[in-house]
């Protein structure tokens, strides 16, 4: 559904995106993460075809993004801050969205009113950050796209919100495979919708891995000895971040559970637990791990 191969660009004098490699299946919801000026938004951007990439390929459906007008009128990209005309209502804008987005369905639209609950004759540059973020969305899912690319997609929207837009979108995933592309710092948001995840940093892809895979490959261990072994002990294990606390040793290691708790139990421990690590803390050690400073971070 949606490809990169080797996209590299170059902006405003840095090298935002690095030769990406990249891959969406069609009816997933793939995670963006990365740290801060990591080229998440550019990338989006090359991916919706709003920017063009100086090297590599961009396609949707087989075809080119770029000034590919057949494929635009099949995708969504709502920025970080969402844009309308000024002065516009929500009708109006309904209006403009319907006259460019051949798959407009107005039946929807006026359904949706039951969950976003907008005045749709108030001007929406009188609407708060959140409210503007709720029409936002309304006009997105009413233009029934193929593919719908968010960035920082859920800021300024409360709990409850949040929730009826995320089963809105894993509705229509589900219903008619529509494929979503989300970049967020809000970790916990991602890991309840994604399937697939990747991590970007410094315009390059570290870490590209199905969300269920990625949480079983990595473990959070708490262990302590009767007779501590040699000083080497963790050398044979892949250890993403370990330190001591008193007489027990918290270490994130990957590798699969069962090599992991047969390297450990080798030791003859007498406290080991393996416990459960949450995508935010995954992506935390997988960037120490490239030299993201995690110092101070509690495992």
């Amino acid at each position: 559904m949606i490809e990169c191969q080797k996209v590299y660009k170059k902006y405003e004098g840095n090298e935002a995106v690095q030769s990406v490699e990249l891959e969406v299946k069609q009816g997933s919801i793939y995670g963006l993460l990365g740290s801060n000026g990591a080229g998440k938004t550019t990338l989006l951007k090359i991916i919706a075809g709003i920017l063009k990439q100086d090297k590599g390929k961009v396609s949707i459906q087989g075809a080119p993004v770029f000034e590919n007008i057949d494929i635009k009128k099949k995708i969504i990209f709502m920025p970080d801050t969402p844009y309308f005309f000024s002065q516009y209502t929500l009708r109006q804008m309904a209006n403009f969205y319907s006259s460019i987005f051949p798959n407009w369905n107005e039946e929807r639209f006026q359904k949706l009113q039951d969950i976003f609950e907008i005045e749709m004759d108030k001007k929406l540059h009188k609407f708060s950050k959140g409210m503007k973020r709720q029409a936002a969305f309304w006009l997105a899912f009413s233009t029934m796209p193929d593919v719908l690319i968010l960035d920082e997609p859920f800021d300024g929207l409360d709990p409850v919100m949040r929730k009826k837009i995320k089963n809105i979108m894993i509705q229509d995933v589900a219903e008619r495979e529509m494929t979503v592309l989300i970049s967020s710092h809000n970790l916990r948001e991602v890991e309840d919708i994604c399937d697939h995840v990747g991590i970007l940093h410094k315009g390059r892809i570290i870490l590209e891995k199905d969300l269920d895979d990625l949480k079983s490959d990595v473990h959070k261990i708490q262990i302590a000895f009767k007779n501590e072994p040699q000083a080497e002990w963790l050398r044979e294990m892949k250890t993403l971040h370990y330190e001591r606390r008193g007489s027990v040793w918290l270490c994130v290691v990957r590798g699969h559970e069962t090599e992991v708790k047969s390297y450990f139990e080798q030791y003859e421990p007498v406290i080991f637990d393996m416990l459960p690590l949450t995508l935010e803390e995954i992506f935390i050690y997988e960037m120490g791990e490239v030299g993201y400073a995690i110092q101070n971070i509690l495992v």
